[in-house]
């Protein structure tokens, strides 16, 4: 019992130093995001600040183009998790709710296609976006965002679908239930759960993704948020100051996401492993 105390502060010491190790270069962004730039070459990158500014965002924002990138980012986004979010759900309802001939084959399949490194795919998807005639085109970045996203979420729907009640589905056939009225009034309720938190994880790997947006895409007007902060890096070298303001505001997106999926976001990482 006296070893309790000392235990639990020793805890509390070792997880409140590895929290501010995990926040010291988010804190050191957003302070260096505040500062001019006169401020970070005098005095350096890592000093305390000696000045305040918001002109930074603004000059990101506007001249460094991250409006643009933001809209194309938001455009490519949204899209990209709805239809993979319906293509998966309808796809984990038939291969979790029917006896179908190789599902599993079919399901292994699907999943194998995300065990890939995406290095080795680069070549292959670049040449085949330009026989399509969509490369440089965000419709291809979507197209490829839905492809390789498809088969994580239909694994992952599956598992929960699976788990609910063959009697539910039984009542609703005696019912007069179609199937697809199975799906949309039955089980897809029942799954809201996984499909807010998969929403979370798909938005922010998504609006996220550099691999593939600097892949299919070379237009600059066309880039999304983190190849433009990319370009931003090169654009304003050494104004610390600029890229720190372009991070943070590439950030806020996935930040309000995640606030507002917390709950969903945290449960979805264990989403089908015990399903």
């Amino acid at each position: 019992m006296s070893r309790r105390p000392l235990r639990t502060g020793g805890y509390h010491l070792v997880a409140g130093g590895i929290s501010l190790l995990w926040l010291l270069p988010i804190i050191l962004v957003v302070v260096t995001s505040i500062r001019s730039f006169d401020d970070v070459a005098a005095n350096g990158v890592g000093s305390l600040p000696h000045s305040f500014t918001l002109d930074n965002f603004g000059q990101a924002w506007v001249d460094g183009g991250e409006f643009q990138a933001m809209v194309n980012s938001l455009i490519v986004t949204i899209p990209a998790v709805i239809i993979t979010l319906a293509l998966g759900a309808i796809s984990a309802f038939a291969l979790s709710r029917y006896d179908l001939p190789f599902r599993r084959t079919v399901l292994l399949v699907m999943l194998a296609g995300n065990l890939l490194p995406p290095q080795i795919l680069l070549v292959p998807v670049s040449k085949m976006a330009e026989m399509l005639g969509i490369y440089d085109t965000l419709g291809a970045l979507i197209g490829v965002q839905i492809g390789f996203g498809l088969g994580f979420y239909t694994f992952v729907l599956y598992g929960f679908m699976r788990a609910i009640p063959n009697e539910i589905q039984q009542a609703a056939v005696i019912d007069g239930a179609t199937p697809l009225q199975l799906f949309w009034r039955i089980i897809l309720p029942l799954t809201r759960p996984a499909l807010a938190s998969l929403a979370a994880l798909a938005f922010t790997w998504v609006f996220n993704d550099l691999l593939w947006s600097i892949t299919v895409i070379r237009t600059d007007s066309k880039f999304p948020i983190t190849s433009a902060l990319l370009g931003l890096q090169g654009q304003y070298v050494s104004q610390w100051n600029v890229i720190a303001a372009g991070s943070v505001i590439a950030a806020i997106p996935t930040v309000a996401v995640f606030l507002r999926f917390q709950r969903h976001f945290v449960a979805g990482l264990a989403l089908g492993a015990v399903k």
